[in-house]
Order: C-alpha cells, then structure tokens, then sequence
C-alpha cells in the first residue's frame, strides 16, 4: 500500500513539531486525518493530489480528494476538516461519534463504527476502535501489509498523553494497546513523529511503562500524597514547569483507573489507597 506522509504544519507544545496526515491514492483517494487548516497543509495536500495525477501529463487530470478518515475529535486531528472541504470539495468525513466533540468542526460526519472495512484508495481498511487517549479514538487496519494508521496511540521515542479531562481513561488505553498489539503489526504510521518499523517492542514497552507508573503513583499514595498536584511533586521531580499541567492530566489518569481497578478512593478531593 502507498500512504503518502503529508505534513500538517501544526507545532506546538503538545503536538510537538506537528502532526503528519497520510494520503492514500487510488479509486477512493482518502487522507486520513484533517490537520487544522493550516494554509501550507492544504498546499501539501494538493501537491500530493497532484503528484497523483491520471494519465499523461498532456491529458492527465488532477485527483479529487473523495474522503477523509478522522481517527479522533483532538483539534489537531479534526479541526482541519472545514478548510478541507472549501478547499477541495471533500463531501464525506468519516469518524467514530463523540456527540459533545463532533459539532465543534462545522462538517457533516459520516459515522465508522468498530470492524467497519473502509475503501480506500484502491484497497481496504479496517476501523478498529482504540480509546483511552480520547474516547472515540479509531486506528485503521490494514491487513495485507499489516499497517496500522495509529493516530495517536503511539509515538516513537515518548509516551502518549492520557488527558482525563477530555475523556482520556487509562484502563482503555492499556487495553487499546493489547488488542492492537495482537494483530502483530509490522508497521506503524502515527500522527506524531517518524514511522514506527517495529512496533511491537513499543507496544509493549507502553504497557510496561504504563504498569510501572502505576506503582509509582500507588508508592506516593502510600507515602501520603493526596492529590494530582503532590503526586506529580513526587514522581516528576524536577519537571519543567510548563509541562506540570500534562503531568497532572497523566496522574488523574492513573488515578481514576486505579478508582475503576477499586484500589483507590476519593473523598473531598483526597485520594487514598483502599488495600493495605
């Protein structure tokens, strides 16, 4: 399968240096995710339409883009969506529904459900669904290359942010990893960072990762830190300081899964360990 990479020109300080949006040409020329509108993606875009040109330069025509695949309602990856279709005419925008999320990028969303095979390009894609860094969050499958197009369930070389407050749940993540994990891809293209060529140490490294800070956050508990804010005293020390409020998202992550696992109560915003 031909996924063409095309930049979205988005940096900041949790995008990183921006998202990568993928092309897929074929008879269902397809971009999965919508990037936020910036004018130099949508110039990429239409330099990958164009690079998919029918025909001979002389009486080829341009490639319209017929659909785009969102993996999830992140502003990131969904407010581009609007831009796209002025731009290029796109009539159908697919994504797994977030009712409260979905209105705010002003398309009309064709809703993909779990196991839902897709065309596009000139083959398939399966739409799995792998919540925990948002609740809608779809990776899209594709079999006969073993590719997963991950969206933000991975990123190479750092760990995914489980925001809580925007419906981030941890216990859901772990096992969004393990299902896809068990597809033994062999390839990975993520919306942040380069392409992941073996994918399942990561995998499995996130599981690890994710297991070891549990018991970190269990330990601080247990040392009598009561909130988010102390907890990430204690376990990222020496932080940077613009970085504490996604630490504090990753701790009420933790949190609340280990609320769900009845291992930890709150009472009056005080956190306390249920076993000894």
């Amino acid at each position: 399968m031909n996924a063409v990479p095309v930049f979205a020109f988005n940096p900041g300080p949790i995008t990183g240096d921006g998202n990568w949006t993928w092309f897929i040409p074929g008879r269902v020329p397809t971009l999965i995710d919508a990037g936020t509108g910036e004018a130099a993606h949508l110039d990429a875009v239409h330099q990958a339409l164009s690079g998919a040109r029918i025909g001979p330069r002389e009486g080829g025509h341009h490639v319209q883009l017929q659909q785009v695949l969102v993996t999830h309602g992140h502003i990131d990856h969904a407010s581009g969506a609007p831009a796209l279709q002025q731009r290029f005419g796109v009539t159908r925008f697919c994504k797994r529904p977030w009712t409260e999320r979905d209105a705010k990028w002003q398309v009309e969303w064709t809703p993909v459900h779990d196991g839902e095979v897709i065309t596009a390009g000139d083959t398939q894609l399966i739409a799995i669904h792998t919540p925990g860094h948002a609740p809608d969050h779809l990776c899209f499958w594709h079999e006969d290359s073993r590719t997963v197009f991950c969206g933000d369930l991975a990123i190479k070389g750092t760990s995914v942010w489980i925001p809580a407050h925007l419906g981030g749940d941890l216990a859901a993540y772990l096992a969004s990893l393990a299902r896809i994990l068990a597809l033994n891809p062999e390839r990975m293209l993520p919306a942040h960072g380069p392409v992941i060529d073996d994918p399942v140490p990561l995998l499995r490294g996130y599981i690890e990762h994710r297991l070891e800070r549990e018991e970190q956050v269990i330990a601080a508990l247990r040392a009598g830190d009561r909130t988010p804010e102390a907890i990430v005293g204690r376990v990222y020390r020496g932080m940077k300081e613009s970085l504490v409020p996604l630490a504090r998202e990753s701790v009420a992550a933790h949190l609340q899964k280990l609320k769900q696992d009845g291992r930890a109560r709150i009472d009056q915003e005080a956190w306390t360990m249920i076993d000894p």
